[in-house]
């Protein structure tokens, strides 16, 4: 009779030995739960797809003579090593069979701080390679994890262990937690990495013992600094003063720096005495500059600031450089419809009235000049107070050649001769006298 003709088996018979070692490769399986019985070529391979290629020893750790024992978590390398330096909030432990000494936090160590050459066993939980230690951790249940040390809202000191895509890795207390990206300034950060290692003081925004999850945040203490000192440097602020900043935004307009409470506008035209096609050209996010306040807008909390005024201004020496009446040369570097703008020297322009083109009436400036031409013009006016210049094309046009004089047409003297005296007697007469003129008969 076959297997599965065989009647089916009731609980209470289920434990009857001879049933249990007629088939002892199976013995681990539940008979209650009818599962159908595989060959045992069968099930290896079932229990080798499930296991996905990984060793026993991978699986189980090494075997001892006790049996099977769990491997070890990852990172959890439990090592005695000897204290050789105290420096600061960091501890330095070497540790043997190891090339690179190991570092953990002093906060680790709550009966204050340890003697060099004291031992002290630790866990490796990885390396770091920008400094070449060990990150480690005491081992010990009395420097465990405290949960109850941490609480939202609380401000703590956190050191940077590890960076990835979402933010940093960190470690307050012995307690491992996470900073996303967008919270470790006020301002959008490119190179996250700069923060490794670094301490930083952050507030805890959110805290779960159960879930063991801590999330930090460094912006929010910026953010409330930066709203304590936004009142006191409203209140301090004048034209005039200089003050250093922190380049935030770049725009085509111009940058926004930052004066440590209060953003201010830094137009492109205040950033040099020349002119500026490209803001990102004379400064860049991060840098850190000094600028003058040029404007301030107490009720609209808007400022204006500038840069070139810290500059030597090119327009000092310009009453010596350039007098009125004479022929320079110059760049035209903007048309407007009015007319267009020359560049004398760096810094230095002046204008070219659309009257001031051409002899002629002139429709479009575009006409005569163009961005980027050479051209000769005659100074006409200088305002040094206003810094204006006004200049002149046509002025400075060469003369048109003068034309010889048209000859003068001489005037035609007719001479008059006196009329030649009658020789012969006039036909006809008048009355009467005709023939007194002629006798009678």
């Amino acid at each position: 009779m076959s297997d599965s003709d065989k009647p089916e088996v009731p609980e209470a018979s289920a434990a009857k030995p001879p049933a249990v070692e007629a088939k002892p490769q199976l013995a681990e399986f539940d008979t209650k739960s009818r599962i159908p019985r595989l060959d045992k070529d069968a099930l290896d391979r079932e229990i080798e797809a499930a296991m996905g290629g990984l060793s026993e020893k991978e699986i189980y750790g090494e075997l001892s003579s006790g049996g099977r024992k769990p491997a070890s978590a990852p990172g959890d390398q439990r090592k005695k090593g000897r204290i050789v330096q105290v420096r600061g909030n960091d501890v330095f432990v070497e540790v043997p069979g190891g090339r690179t000494q190991g570092v953990l936090p002093l906060l680790q160590f709550t009966d204050g701080p340890p003697q060099v050459g004291a031992e002290v066993e630790v866990e490796i939980e990885g390396y770091d390679s920008s400094n070449g230690l060990l990150r480690l951790q005491r081992r010990g249940s009395a420097v465990r994890a405290d949960w109850s040390s941490v609480a939202e809202g609380q401000t703590v000191e956190a050191r940077v262990t590890a960076v990835n895509k979402g933010g940093l890795e960190v470690e307050v207390n012995g307690i491992r937690g996470f900073m996303p990206i967008s919270q470790i300034d006020i301002y959008r950060v490119e190179k996250p990495e700069d923060y490794l290692n670094q301490r930083l003081l952050c507030q805890v925004s959110e805290v779960n013992a159960h879930e063991r999850n801590l999330v930090v945040s460094r912006r929010a203490l910026l953010e409330k600094e930066r709203e304590e000192n936004r009142e006191k440097l409203w209140a301090e602020l004048a034209e005039g003063q200089v003050r250093d900043g922190v380049v935030r935004q770049v725009k085509d307009f111009g940058a926004f720096v930052d004066l440590g409470g209060a953003d201010g506008l830094l137009h492109v035209s205040e950033m040099s005495w020349q002119r500026v096609a490209d803001a990102s050209a004379i400064v860049q996010p991060g840098q850190t500059l000094k600028v003058v306040v040029l404007k301030i807008d107490r009720e609209k909390r808007k400022l204006s600031l500038g840069l070139k005024q810290l500059q030597e201004s090119p327009w000092e020496g310009v009453a010596t450089k350039h007098i009125i009446g004479t022929v320079v040369t110059g760049k035209v570097t903007k048309l407007m419809d009015f007319g267009a703008f020359v560049e004398l020297e760096p810094g230095v322009e002046g204008l070219i009235h659309i009257s001031e083109l051409a002899p002629g009436r002139v429709r479009r400036v575009a006409d005569v000049v163009q961005a980027g031409q050479e051209v000769q013009v005659k100074i006409l006016t200088i305002d040094r107070e206003q810094r204006r210049i006004g200049l002149s094309l046509k002025a400075a046009l060469p003369a048109p050649a003068e034309e010889a004089p048209a000859a003068e047409e001489e005037e035609e003297v007719v001479e008059q001769k006196p009329p030649r005296p009658r020789t012969t007697p006039l036909r006809g007469g008048i009355g009467s006298q005709s023939g007194n003129l002629f006798g009678n008969g």
